[in-house]
């Protein structure tokens, strides 16, 4: 299993790289979605999958006595999932506006339209 979510992470970091590198700011942002998706699930593989209780000792132990799930995967995984929205939600207002004033999405394009004075 964790083959394969490792080959998961190369296919959505590899995948992601590639539609960055595009031409199109749709693109861009699609790319960057890729590698936030790609980032969470890295952090998921890197705490270890397993099968546990919830991190919680009993009141008449001192210590855990079982197999446990690791919660600070799931935490830097939710925050990651808040800080790529606001960015994504950044980056396609943005897209939109520049669209809007000049009537393209292509970068080569967006980049004749600059006024060097």
């Amino acid at each position: 299993m964790e083959v394969l979510l490792a080959i998961m992470v190369g296919t959505l970091y590899a995948s992601g790289i590639y539609m960055i590198l595009r031409r199109s700011l749709v693109k861009l942002i699609i790319g960057i979605i890729l590698l936030g998706n790609g980032a969470n699930l890295l952090i998921f593989l890197l705490g270890r999958i397993a099968k546990g209780s919830p991190p919680i000792i009993p009141g008449d132990s001192k210590v855990f006595l079982e197999a446990y799930s690791d919660p600070l995967p799931q935490a830097l995984i939710l925050t990651a999932i808040v800080i790529s929205f606001g960015l994504q939600s950044f980056a396609i207002v943005l897209v939109k506006r520049a669209h809007k004033v000049l009537k393209t999405d292509d970068l080569d394009e967006m980049n004749a339209t600059d006024e060097y004075s």
